[in-house]
């Protein structure tokens, strides 16, 4: 395993096994933390329309000097976006933005917002066909969603003629979701994990402060190694230069079985997921 390594997707391309996200990063943070990314060896950046950041990183990509082709690029809609004319719309704003050409990944980011719960069933289903339009169109490569659970992927996956390939959740020590996990595997959908790291307090874990002496790592290294180990596709955040390299220090050890049920048994210890059918936005 290694940070070049990918996971095959259900419609046969492939995407590195860790992302950099860029979630609360603003214009300058999001530009350079995507630069020092990149420089780093991560090939994966993970962007959304609601981070409004998506043109400092498509700058980012742009001045790094690699080939767009070695960079597998996601964003995602707007919770105001759903709905298939405004997805259409919002698809060709974002390739503006961020001016790279194609989008590797586009997902829903919420499935039931409060801009259209009363229908969010039929929005959905609209927002997925323009999806699908874009990607004969060439805009697109790959679909996926983001915080759904099982009863809301069910109705798109009725109407959809092409399968979301990731579903991307709140997923760390702290907060596991299997349904959400069982239900992905089920259906070839790759578990890509946001907030791997979880909030601060998952560094306040006496548990995980005595992995991390006993495999001389980070907390963070740990935490997503185990991801790494689950098969998850974890997509780390920070500003911070160093630590974006010791993110992509994983490769050299390996967490034994005990210690994966270890880090297993803290689900609910620093945080929970919200729960996407009663968001206020």
């Amino acid at each position: 395993m290694s940070l070049t390594d990918t996971y095959k997707l259900n419609n046969g391309l492939e995407i590195p096994i860790i992302g950099f996200g860029t979630w609360q990063a603003n214009d300058d943070e999001a530009k350079q933390s995507v630069l020092w990314a990149l420089e780093a060896g991560y090939r994966h950046i993970d962007t959304a329309s609601g981070y409004k950041n998506e043109e400092e990183v498509g700058e980012a990509i742009k001045e790094s000097g690699i080939p767009r082709e070695e960079i597998f690029l996601t964003t995602k809609l707007h919770n105001r976006e759903h709905g298939y004319e405004k997805t259409k719309a919002a698809i060709d704003v974002s390739l503006e933005k961020l001016d790279t050409g194609y989008i590797d990944l586009l997902l829903i980011h919420w499935p039931n917002p409060i801009y259209s719960r009363e229908n969010w069933k039929e929005v959905n289903a609209g927002s997925w066909k323009a999806m699908e339009e874009a990607v004969e169109a060439g805009k697109l490569k790959s679909l996926g969603v983001s915080n759904f659970l099982p009863h809301h992927l069910d109705p798109l996956l009725e109407t959809a003629k092409i399968k979301p390939v990731v579903n991307q959740i709140l997923l760390n020590p702290s907060e596991m979701q299997p349904e959400v996990v069982k239900y992905n595997n089920e259906h070839d959908i790759i578990s890509e994990a946001y907030s791997p790291l979880g909030t601060g307090k998952i560094f306040e874990v006496d548990e995980l402060k005595e992995l991390a002496d006993k495999y001389n790592k980070s907390i963070a290294q740990v935490v997503l190694r185990w991801s790494l180990q689950h098969g998850f596709l974890p997509l780390p955040k920070t500003v911070t230069k160093e630590r974006v390299w010791q993110n992509t220090e994983l490769f050299d050890f390996e967490i034994d079985s005990d210690d994966m049920k270890l880090i297993d048994s803290l689900d609910g210890r620093a945080g929970k997921a919200k729960d996407p059918d009663t968001i206020e936005f």
